[in-house]
């Protein structure tokens, strides 16, 4: 990762043919446009690649959180169960539709763990949005099972794991809906882009509607014509950057064996150095390798240790205790509730005290953590080079 990695004459050319027509909008110009229809396109092809009925693309990974949760009713005052190690964006998308983050702990495959859910689960809980957090799975089959026998709707955050699956089964396909994010950084990018996937054709079309303002899209290449069965927003992506993902997702398969492949070197050059363990795994087999996460012995071994590999060149080495964006210790705008407009979150009377959050399970596990980016443009000789600089810090 990422897909800009391997940028080419694919994604040129599907780029070309948007603006060959001038028509950049997702929408209508149907003559105009000259049988392109790229957000179309790459929608049909994330459902061939997932498995999933239907997909409806969008503009974030931020703005697909905000599809799903709104297409599932959940709203004001709704308790959303969500881990403390993930990126802002997931407790972001809650807050804006007017529900509740409350924290679960995580385990050590880095996800929310399902043993622990119990613990916080109120009568006004409604959802759980497990996180599959750099590239591989929570325990998604026991996640899944806790949310039927509870009767909680299950909304799949895979914005990190485009091409991950367990047991087979896509990630994405396990809840109610999936959420993925193509921005600059992720597996496959359309520079600012995301999209959600669902077996339920009634989630799809209450997602495609509230992503455009209300419109049913019925009326065909007049938007006038459209009915407004809900209030919606804007969350619309641009032909030119759906342009863009269709010629990425076809490189899906070949990023995922490069990555696989990569990792799998580095991974076995550091399986019995002194100190280090690796990220539990719930099935192998489906990590989409987008990162090597691995733990040292204690929080003072792993902060030294993610120091040193940076300074001796090994790049991408994520020390994530101390990362503002990924984990909740640094999330100060969520602790005094820092917002431009007053948020529906100040409204209630028995909001969490977010400054007191408590998650001890998790803080024990990312202070021992260090995730290092796996990346596609390496040369068996760069690899080699970067295996030689882990051993050697690591072993001092």
């Amino acid at each position: 990762m990422p897909g800009f990695e391997i940028f080419g004459d694919e994604e040129k050319k599907e780029v070309m043919d948007v603006l060959e027509t001038g028509v950049l909008f997702r929408y209508g110009f149907d003559q105009a446009r000259q049988g392109h229809w790229k957000a179309a396109s790459f929608e049909k092809q994330l459902c061939e690649t997932t498995g999933a009925g239907f997909s409806h693309l969008c503009s974030s990974g931020t703005a697909a959180l905000s599809l799903a949760l709104a297409a599932c009713g959940i709203g004001a005052g709704d308790e959303v169960i969500i881990p403390p190690f993930t990126f802002v964006a997931t407790f972001e998308a809650v807050i804006n539709a007017g529900a509740v983050p409350v924290f679960g702990e995580i385990d050590e495959t880095l996800c929310l763990n399902p043993d622990k859910l119990d613990a916080v689960v109120t009568e006004r809980t409604k959802a759980v949005v497990p996180v599959h957090m750099c590239g591989s799975m929570a325990r998604i089959d026991k996640l899944k099972a806790f949310c039927d026998a509870k009767g909680l709707t299950l909304i799949e955050d895979a914005c990190q794991a485009l091409g991950g699956s367990f047991k087979g089964k896509y990630l994405g396909t396990f809840g109610a809906m999936g959420c993925f994010s193509f921005d600059s950084v992720k597996t496959i990018t359309c520079g600012e882009g995301g999209g959600i996937i669902t077996d339920n054709k009634a989630l799809y079309e209450r997602a495609d509607q509230y992503a455009d303002h209300g419109h049913d899209h019925l009326g065909g290449s007049d938007r006038g014509a459209d009915g407004h069965p809900i209030m919606g927003s804007n969350f619309r992506i641009s032909e030119l950057n759906a342009a863009v993902g269709v010629a990425q997702l076809k490189k899906l398969d070949k990023i995922l064996e490069i990555q696989r492949r990569n990792k799998q070197a580095i991974k076995d050059a550091m399986t019995g150095l002194p100190g280090v363990t690796f990220r539990d795994i719930p099935d192998p087999d489906g990590d989409s390798a987008t990162f090597l996460s691995f733990f040292m012995e204690d929080e003072t071994k792993a902060r030294n240790t993610a120091k040193a590999l940076g300074e001796a060149g090994v790049d991408g080495c994520a020390y994530y205790y101390d990362n503002n964006w990924h984990y909740l210790k640094h999330w100060h705008h969520l602790k005094t509730l820092s917002g431009a407009a007053k948020l529906p979150l100040e409204l209630l009377e028995n909001r969490p005290d977010y400054a007191s959050v408590l998650v001890p399970d998790s803080d024990a596990i990312i202070k021992r953590n260090i995730s290092m980016q796996i990346k596609l443009g390496w040369s068996d000789q760069e690899i080699d080079q970067r295996i030689s600089k882990i051993k050697e810090t690591i072993k001092g």
